[in-house]
């Protein structure tokens, strides 16, 4: 049988989502029978916008992905900053270039989930969740949140954590100096180990 491909699918103009992406790879893979696939979403900002943002380049080893090829996956995991409690210009972009497959509803029974970054505590760690939702209802997909099911760990009241039950999560910091901290990444890696066997489930068969 064929593994069970979970596409990662993320824009990080700072590292901050791309670091959780690769755990949340790590997760997709931990999970006998399922691959999960990195890619990132078009940039929109010229050149020397992002240079005057002093934004490190991207990572060229991960494929830059078109909408089209996002009806080869079982599963999707979104992951972006906020910008103002919503997702940023580049990632609404590429989910606006996605009407094609609204209209064949290609996208419609496959699972998804998602996972961002924000500059602070109150930056809209549940509201850009809530508000990309949106994106998936149209299409038909069928929202995986995170929920509770690490345990203990998301319970913690001793140090500052991103993530809610809707994913998993991590502050970047007023000037985005804060990389995601373990008990992120942990979380990050969770979200994939338990969204692969939903995907499997939910994958047509053969």
């Amino acid at each position: 049988m064929a593994p069970t491909k979970v596409f990662v699918v993320y824009y990080s103009m700072y590292g901050h989502v791309a670091k959780m992406a690769q755990h949340i790879k790590k997760g997709v893979d931990s999970v006998a029978g399922c691959e999960g696939h990195l890619f990132q979403v078009p940039e929109t900002l010229p050149e020397d916008v992002l240079q005057k943002m002093h934004a490190p380049p991207k990572p060229a080893e991960i494929p830059v992905i078109t909408p089209a090829k996002l009806a080869e996956a079982d599963g999707l995991l979104f992951g972006f900053p906020t910008r103002f409690g919503m997702m940023p210009a580049q990632m609404k972009a590429f989910f606006d270039a996605t009407g094609s497959l609204w209209q064949s509803q290609a996208l419609a029974g496959k699972p998804a989930g998602i996972f961002i970054s924000t500059g602070t505590q109150g930056g809209g760690q549940e509201t850009t969740a809530l508000t990309a939702i949106t994106q998936l209802t149209h299409h038909g997909m069928i929202f995986v949140p995170l929920g509770y099911g690490l345990g203990d760990r998301m319970f913690k009241m001793d140090e500052v954590r991103g993530g809610s039950s809707y994913g998993s999560g991590t502050f970047a910091g007023a000037r985005g100096d804060r990389m995601p901290t373990e008990l992120e990444l942990d979380l990050a890696h969770y979200q994939g180990k338990m969204f692969a066997p939903v995907a499997q489930k939910l994958k047509p068969a053969a």
